[in-house]
């Protein structure tokens, strides 16, 4: 328009004035301020658009809102300019456009690039340069991680030590405690180029809390088929091996007429027979039960003690409940982990149990053998003769069963009266 406004004078003409000086003044015509009106509008919807970014962002864009409101503020200067004498009737919108340069290409640019690289990103991301080291980050991820509060300048490993511990961040998992539950992040990052340089890198961290969960319950529930595969295989040769000795003697024994013999021979096959159909009773519980809990209830654990003593064959076994405690769990598994428990204990030589249940803690402690070895986790092993063979996997068991609640289980070396179970019940093992 003003290339051709010799030949239409609809942008602008020029007058002669004398006042203050000789000189000639500048007219706008209709096209000049039509022009005019549509380049404000759009520099006006441009700076709404960022407006709305900065609002949106997960980041403190306080700076940079600032930065675009003095971008539209010698709009002001322009009108009173061509109302008044106070300023010259010239247009002052160039001054905003550069404040707003300057303000972000050297001032804020790290700010101002966070905010670009993480329009539309809901996860909590830390923004880093070429070295790792923290330029910014967003109010998800002060919320998350904490210690990224005045780390600015910091090596990311000095803040998240568990994803910077290579010579590069790869993908890996964190571990974070939110409002008493167990959450999962995948710390993934992302470098990004103006032009052909490299200017920095962008830490995400993702909410997979569902999917690494079901990928630990996945990996619990192969580490616990494993375990049932050796249980069984372990239980079955041995059993075997001494049915068959006993029947070989046996039948030596009825070749000789020795009738006594033949029948404790005899004797201790069926023995063995019956603490193989044990084994495989207790085996049994853990392929119904082993799987994690998906429903659950309130479940009185002094109650749920009770009821499973009268629900095993436990010879005379004395079993007294203390306490209180209240969970979300499964009732039946629960129930089962107490009957589980209660036949270690028999079978450990126990005649006596004490339960004793407290806040996020259940203790059960019997009277019977109580040989220790180098390694206590040994107790737990299927497949592992420990404390005894005649205690098969019963105690294994109750660790599985406990591990479906996300609890867990440990022997308390300090009890020197027989053996002391103890579940804690607050923590959340890899389900």
């Amino acid at each position: 328009m003003k290339l051709t406004n010799p030949f239409h004078g609809q942008y602008y003409t020029m007058e002669a004035a004398t006042v203050p000086f000789a000189h000639l003044n500048v007219v706008h015509e209709p096209f000049h301020w039509v022009t005019t009106a549509f380049s404000y509008m759009l520099a006006g919807i441009g700076l709404f658009m960022l407006l709305e970014m900065f609002a949106e962002s997960e980041y403190d864009t306080t700076p940079l809102s600032v930065l675009a409101v003095l971008t539209g503020l010698p709009v002001v200067f322009d009108i009173v300019g061509y109302q008044s004498d106070l300023l010259l009737g010239m247009i002052y919108s160039p001054l905003g456009v550069a404040i707003f340069a300057i303000g972000v290409l050297f001032v804020h640019q790290d700010r101002f690039m966070a905010v670009q690289l993480t329009d539309k990103v809901d996860e909590a991301t830390v923004f880093l340069d070429d070295d790792e080291r923290i330029r910014d980050f967003n109010r998800r991820a002060a919320t998350l991680v904490p210690e990224l509060e005045g780390s600015i300048g910091q090596p990311v490993e000095s803040v998240l030590p568990e994803v910077g511990q290579e010579e590069s961040i790869e993908q890996r998992i964190l571990e974070r405690e939110r409002d008493g539950t167990t959450n999962y992040y995948l710390a993934s990052t992302t470098s990004f180029e103006l032009g052909a340089t490299r200017i920095g890198k962008l830490l995400m961290l993702t909410d997979v809390t569902e999917t690494e969960k079901r990928r630990r319950e996945l990996e619990r529930q192969n580490d616990q088929l494993h375990d049932f595969a050796e249980a069984l295989t372990h239980e079955l040769r041995n059993t075997l091996t001494i049915i068959e000795g006993h029947v070989s003697l046996a039948g030596d024994a009825i070749t000789n007429n020795q009738i006594g013999t033949a029948n404790d021979s005899l004797q201790a096959v069926s023995g063995s027979a019956s603490r193989m159909t044990g084994i495989v009773n207790d085996l049994s519980i853990l392929a119904k039960h082993g799987q994690t809990a998906q429903e659950t209830e309130h479940v009185d654990v002094a109650d749920a003690a009770r009821t499973a003593r009268t629900q095993v064959d436990a010879g005379d076994l004395s079993v007294t409940v203390d306490g209180d405690l209240d969970v979300d769990a499964d009732s039946a598994r629960v129930r089962a982990l107490f009957k589980s428990a209660d036949e270690f204990f028999d079978r450990n030589g126990a005649d006596a149990v004490e339960i004793q249940v407290s806040d996020d803690e259940i203790r059960m402690s019997g009277n019977g053998t109580s040989p220790i070895p180098a390694d206590l986790e040994e107790y737990f092993e299927y497949g592992s003769a420990v404390p005894t063979s005649e205690a098969g996997v019963a105690l294994p068991n109750v660790r599985a069963l406990a591990r479906v609640h996300g609890w867990t289980t440990r022997i308390d070396p300090e009890y020197t009266d027989g053996i002391c179970v103890v579940i804690d019940t607050a923590s959340h093992s890899d389900r």
